[in-house]
């Protein structure tokens, strides 16, 4: 299948590593340009290097949590190559926590490091898809906003305000020739995650090849997705075989979330 991807020039956030770095990957097999954005400038070079893409892959440092660091970076990548066509919001992580003892604090840095590490970004390039009448926009939020975790109760409500402000601003942009669709990935077998069992299984008292075992049980299909599955799916929502695609968002958690 042709996704007419080709010289397009996709913003990924989060591109240095996990499933942003599959999308770029993915974007590169069928032609397209990338922009990757990442907060830490070593990791991203090093993972811009090693793409071999050439001309077709340019990359800027930024924390897209932080207005003005977002900001930056997104007028970086503008300047050089142009208004993107397509933006893939990878980027942004919340931690676990015991539910008894979440601090204001807490619900705080999730709001930052999740609805905010997508929602500057995507103020950064909405005006000037707007202006040009096209674009596309793809915010990658996760199924923890569908149903709760007592773990990830921080990330899970900031996952939620995603999902609303996703689909609200799909039926606001679609007028103006630009699609918003999100993509809720459940967990995925990334190096984040991992990290993330460690905390999961330490709040809840059990060991990490337990909670493994534990959470592969909730799986239909008996396994975690890999970053590149819901990249596949996270370029197919950008292309032009999605074009009708607007304010939805879609599961792709091999039937886990079994809810409408």
């Amino acid at each position: 299948m042709k996704l007419e991807l080709e010289g397009k020039l996709a913003l990924v956030t989060g591109a240095s590593r996990g499933i942003g770095f599959a999308c770029v990957e993915a974007l590169l097999a069928e032609g397209a340009r990338v922009a990757m954005v990442s907060r830490d400038p070593a990791r991203l070079e090093a993972a811009a290097a090693g793409l071999g893409g050439g001309d077709a892959v340019l990359y800027a440092a930024a924390d897209t949590s932080d207005p003005a660091s977002a900001r930056r970076g997104y007028d970086s990548i503008v300047a050089r190559a142009g208004v993107p066509d397509v933006l893939i919001c990878s980027a942004g992580a919340a931690a676990f926590h015991d539910p008894l003892t979440i601090a204001s604090d807490d619900w705080r840095k999730a709001w930052d490091a999740k609805f905010l590490a997508v929602m500057t970004m995507i103020d950064c390039a909405k005006p000037d898809m707007i202006a040009r009448g096209s674009g596309v926009i793809v915010p990658i939020i996760g199924t923890g906003g569908k149903v709760a975790q007592t773990a990830h109760l921080c990330g899970g409500a900031a996952n939620a305000a995603l999902m609303l402000a996703t689909v609200g601003l799909g039926v606001a942009l679609a007028p103006k020739g630009v699609r918003v669709v999100g993509l809720n990935p459940a967990a995925t077998a990334t190096d984040r995650a991992v990290s993330a069992r460690q905390d999961y299984a330490r709040i809840l008292g059990v060991t990490v090849d337990e909670l493994t075992r534990q959470y592969a049980r909730t799986f239909p299909m008996g396994r975690s997705a890999s970053p590149r599955e819901i990249a596949e799916v996270a370029i197919f929502l950008a292309s032009a075989r999605a074009a009708y695609l607007a304010g939805t968002i879609v599961n792709v958690d091999g039937g886990q979330t079994p809810a409408l």
